[in-house]
């Protein structure tokens, strides 16, 4: 008996296993997962919906209505369920993506033998795989917040925020991911964007240690230099950009307020999301000033870290490949199910 035994699609199936583990990867050093990513699996997917497709067309009539039903339900519910997910911010495009291609990857439940056992062990009723790994990345991303929790009272951080974040220096700010749970107000689910803060720094040419030093002058837009650095996307790692950190230089028999530095804009927040080709995930003036304020002010701030969500669905995958689904299993072992 062969080490594993499955159809040529289902095995070809499993190539998204180094793939997403290499993508959680990526995902915890970077918050990036490059689009190419996706796009080798995106072909397969077509290519073994094709396939089996007409293998279901050809079968037998409860194959045929099956495998439609099943299929249906996949493209038809949790893809769109996912984008609306994305929509509402609950997943990050990589997130989004990754799951649109399980659910036109993963229909149907695969099936494999491996060491005399049938896989995946924990079948469901309706038999749409991708809706399984769907349901086991959800479960398994709902443990993040409790560990968080736990770990900050464990440690002794108290805060209205601390389920969903984490007291870091603020020295450590320009090498963290996720998003400022503060504002000069008091605590915040919504806080400006760390990426969006790195952009606008790049974009200034100034390192968050510069502007902390010169908090008051560099709060006057009339800092703002004459050429911004391009401000690229806020990743981390990337070597920083120098402007010519000079005051804005305004041309002759012209007043620097003339050289579109308005008063009314504190730190150039306005002018820096103007003037960029792009969005700044969501920031606006308002919440980048806040964010600003508090960083030149204060010692340690609280920081959502933020869900690097593509580490569940690797983990919800294999498990979905091994063990099946995990909020069936518990329905049945309650005897819901």
């Amino acid at each position: 008996m062969a080490l594993l035994d499955a159809s040529i699609p289902d095995l070809l199936r499993l190539l998204v296993v180094p793939v997403f583990g290499w993508a959680a990867l990526r995902d915890v050093k970077t918050r990036r997962v490059p689009n190419r990513t996706w796009y080798p699996l995106a072909a397969l997917a077509v290519v073994l919906l094709a396939v089996e497709g007409w293998q279901a067309w050809t079968g037998t009539a409860y194959e045929t209505r099956a495998f439609a039903l099943r299929t249906a339900i996949s493209l038809g519910f949790v893809a769109p369920l996912v984008i609306a997910f994305w929509w509402f911010r609950a997943f990050g495009g990589a997130d989004a993506k990754a799951f649109l291609v399980v659910a036109a990857l993963f229909p149907t439940f695969p099936t494999y033998e491996a060491f005399g056992w049938v896989l995946p062990h924990q079948q469901t009723a309706v038999g749409v795989f991708s809706l399984t790994i769907l349901t086991n990345t959800v479960l398994l991303g709902a443990l993040y917040p409790l560990g968080v929790f736990a770990r900050n009272a464990v440690s002794g951080r108290f805060s209205p925020v601390m389920v969903v974040g984490k007291p870091v220096s603020w020295s450590a700010v320009p090498e963290e991911h996720g998003r400022l749970l503060e504002t000069p107000e008091g605590v915040t689910r919504n806080g400006v964007d760390l990426d969006a803060v790195r952009m606008y720094l790049r974009w200034r040419g100034l390192t968050l240690t510069e502007l902390r030093e010169e908090a008051d002058r560099f709060r006057d837009p009339a800092t703002l230099p004459a050429e911004p650095n391009p401000p690229g996307d806020g990743s981390v790692g990337v070597e920083e950009l120098r402007a010519d950190g000079g005051e804005l230089e305004a041309p002759p028999g012209e007043t620097v307020a003339e050289a579109d530095a308005p008063d009314d804009d504190p730190w150039g927040a306005a002018a820096f999301l103007d003037d960029i080709d792009h969005g700044a995930y969501g920031t606006t003036p308002a919440g980048l000033r806040d964010g600003l304020d508090v960083l030149v002010t204060a010692e340690e701030v609280w920081v959502s870290p933020g869900i690097p969500f593509v580490v569940p669905l690797f983990v919800g995958t294999a498990a979905a490949l091994t063990y099946g689904d995990f909020l069936f299993g518990a329905l049945a072992f309650f005897g819901l199910a």
